[in-house]
């Protein structure tokens, strides 16, 4: 039986994916302590253009997927890749293009849970 992964340790997984595709402005939301919350974390990061957002995206459901051996319970925005949202269950990841991040502002949405800005590497 495969051992249960934590959703702190899944979310230090995504980080690190994006990292590898160079994903820009990455914010995690612990929403942990808002019960009305769907999810228990937020992964966000910024994507430069259509083709480096389904990369990165791509690289997450991978990398994920060879470290942990969790998958994506849906993945969507695949089409158009402005808006790729990658559901884990415990943890929604956005990866989106600057325009519809500032639009959206995600981050404000859910400005009541502990919201992490980590620098760019």
């Amino acid at each position: 039986m495969a051992k249960e992964i934590t959703t702190k340790k899944l979310m230090q997984v995504i980080v690190e994916a994006i990292r590898n595709r160079k994903g820009h402005q990455i914010v995690t939301i612990d929403l942990a302590s808002i019960p009305e919350a769907p999810v228990e974390a937020m992964v966000i990061a910024t994507a430069t253009s259509n083709t480096h957002a389904a990369s990165m995206a791509d690289e997450i459901d991978d990398y994920v997927r060879t470290q942990t051996h969790v998958h994506p319970l849906s993945v969507a925005g695949q089409e158009n890749a402005e808006w790729i949202a990658l559901d884990y269950g415990s943890i929604f990841v956005h990866v989106m293009q600057r325009e519809p991040r500032a639009f959206y502002d995600i981050e404000h949405l859910w400005a009541d849970g502990k919201v992490t800005e980590l620098a760019d590497e």
